[in-house]
């Protein structure tokens, strides 16, 4: 993401969150520590032609990551396009070399928590009240290091006893 990506996320970000939606300044502050030796942030678009479909962004701490944002357009949902970003924050977040990546979810976003869950993320928690003004709770969830090994090494595992059943 770009200085020039700010005004079409801004739209996305209104349309996706109305009530919570990021300001303007917000995603000048993230972008400002995206760049540049010692950055620790990072934030990505997906264009259809013209069109931006979709935004997400990780920060990084010492041996921590947070996905920041993620969004993909309505007309979008279902297309793998969530997936592709979340793959790209990732790779991100392993390339700030963290033991853990967090997220905020609301609890009502069954969708997203779906799709999370997919990645391996595990929830931890609630934080009550996180998403104002609507006053709507956040499911809290984590993936560690040892967890994403752990489900690529599974994959494998069931890659190679379905050839051994069915070779």
């Amino acid at each position: 993401m770009r200085w020039w990506d700010i005004d079409p996320v801004l739209a996305l970000e209104k349309d996706l969150f109305p009530d919570d939606a990021w300001s303007r300044g917000m995603f000048w502050s993230e972008l400002a520590h995206a760049r540049g030796v010692g950055s620790t942030r990072r934030y990505v678009v997906a264009y259809e032609g013209e069109k931006l479909v979709g935004y997400g962004g990780v920060a990084a701490s010492g041996d921590l990551a947070d996905i920041q944002t993620i969004a993909a357009a309505r007309d979008h949902w279902g297309t793998g396009l969530g997936a592709r970003l979340l793959t790209e924050l990732l790779r991100h977040a392993t390339a700030f070399e963290v033991d853990q990546v967090m997220l905020e979810v609301r609890v009502d976003n069954t969708r997203a928590q779906k799709l999370y869950e997919r990645f391996g993320f595990e929830p931890i928690g609630f934080r009550r009240g996180y998403y104002q003004p609507g006053n709507i709770d956040a499911l809290v969830m984590r993936l560690t290091t040892t967890t994403a090994n752990d489900t690529a090494n599974n994959t494998a595992n069931d890659t190679v006893n379905e050839e051994k059943t069915h070779g």
